[in-house]
């Protein structure tokens, strides 16, 4: 049985967004994508990388309006 991960490495959801480890760094660091700590692990929810997508998209549907 194949099971989807729940959370992603930071170096996973880059390549998941196909942007750099760092410009993700820094959309953590501006509060755009949300994230957990487990202890001293940073991850990244999948219904995090979900939800900033469908912002974008909802930003860009704003723009050619």
């Amino acid at each position: 049985m194949k099971m989807d991960k729940l959370l992603l490495t930071p170096a996973e959801a880059a390549q998941v967004l196909s942007i750099s480890r760092s410009k993700l760094y820094e959309l953590i660091g501006q509060g755009r994508l949300d994230t957990v700590l487990i202890d001293s692990c940073r991850r990244v929810p999948k219904q995090a990388l979900d939800k900033f997508v469908g912002h974008l998209q909802h930003q860009e549907a704003k723009r050619e309006r």
